[in-house]
């Protein structure tokens, strides 16, 4: 027997210092057993393989989505033994592992937050087409990052695209991404779009995008979002929740951008129809303006003419209607002093006459007037 006689408040004590100096963090994979959520807050389930059963007590907050028995779960905490309750693993996060229960996760959540309206159409908003400023949020040494950047240089330029460099998968994933979307909506110049982006893998390399804390950061985003993960045959939740889905990195490249090449050409073939435009319009409004000088030609012509034969008639008018016409005929014209006589009237015997006749003038004097 051990000299060594404790109290059960003192072994509860010494056992957990002991726990806590050999084993402060530890990661256990099982099935989830007994869950259930107490007060909205207080989750318990025990985690079990073939042989053994393990206590797991945590909070709502850090679990990825909604949970179930029978999904494997990788857990990550510290071991404990509670005063009255025993022993537990107080859990620091929870991430299910396995092809099958990732995706039994995935549609639990998915079911909840769609009912939520998370993914509704109505909530989708336009990206800038091109924008100016990009965020974007992948790892730096990620194939993603560099295909993104390469397509997007190739396509459009001038693009101004501010990195903030995470860990796109594994456990300190999702708050990373997190961190990043936050930062991106507090910056006094929000960029005009926020694009989040990995490659392929899988589901548990891809598994941060559909967790229920990320999900809710992306639709909760000022900044309009675009998200990219893996292939594209895989669908996250982030991408449900985004503004825009995209397949690839290369395919949220393209949908950002124009082709700088394609828009070269139509502008080219613009410019084409534009002056094969306006030289056909040059081209009508000579021709207009040819025609029209030839009708005003021909009106002023016509017009001049009028004006002769108008003028000739009245040359022809004041010939026949001239004195000197008349006298040809016989007539003459009877001044005295200068004033035309025109009557008998008022003409005085004796006085002085001068009759202008066709070839010459006669002076007469009033012999008798009748």
């Amino acid at each position: 027997m051990s000299d060594i006689i404790f109290s059960v408040s003192d072994f509860v004590a010494v056992l957990n210092q002991t726990m806590d100096y050999a084993y402060p963090d530890v990661a256990i994979v099982g099935e989830i057993s007994n869950y259930r959520v107490s007060k909205n807050r207080w989750v318990y389930f025990d985690l079990k393989d073939e042989y053994s059963s393990v206590k797991c007590f945590g909070t709502v907050y850090m679990l990825p989505g909604p949970l179930e028995d029978g999904l494997m779960v990788q857990i990550g905490g510290s071991p404990r033994l509670h005063q009255q309750f025993g022993f537990s693993v107080n859990l620091r996060a929870v991430q299910p592992v396995g092809e099958g229960s990732l995706k039994k996760a995935a549609a639990l959540l998915e079911k909840k937050l769609a009912l939520e309206g998370l993914f509704d159409e109505s909530r989708k908003r336009s990206l800038p087409y091109p924008p100016k400023r990009i965020g974007l949020v992948t790892s730096s040494e990620s194939a993603a990052y560099h295909d993104f950047m390469k397509i997007l240089s190739s396509r459009w330029g001038g693009i101004d695209i501010e990195l903030f460099d995470v860990q796109v998968q594994g456990e300190a994933a999702p708050a990373q991404i997190i961190k990043a979307i936050e930062f991106f909506n507090s910056q006094a110049e929000p960029v005009d779009v926020l694009v989040i982006t990995r490659g392929g893998g899988s589901s548990d390399d891809l598994a941060a995008f559909s967790t229920e804390q990320v999900t809710r950061a992306v639709a909760a985003s000022r900044v309009p979002t675009l998200v990219a993960i893996g292939h594209e045959v895989d669908v996250s939740l982030a991408e449900l929740a985004a503004d825009r889905r995209a397949s690839t990195p290369s395919n949220a490249a393209e949908m950002l951008t124009p082709d700088r090449t394609y828009e070269q050409q139509v502008l080219a073939d613009i410019k084409r129809r534009l002056s094969a435009g306006l030289l056909a319009q040059v081209s009508d409004k000579q021709t207009a303006l040819r025609i029209k000088r030839e009708q005003l030609s021909e009106v002023v012509l016509r017009l001049i003419g009028d004006r002769k034969r108008n003028l000739v008639g009245i040359s022809r008018l004041l010939e026949a209607l001239s004195p000197e016409e008349a006298m040809k005929r016989g007539y003459a014209l009877v001044t005295s002093q200068g004033s035309v006589i025109k009557s008998a009237v008022g003409v005085k015997q004796g006085q002085v006459l001068d009759i202008r006749l066709i070839d010459g003038s006669i002076e007469v004097e009033v012999k008798k007037v009748q």
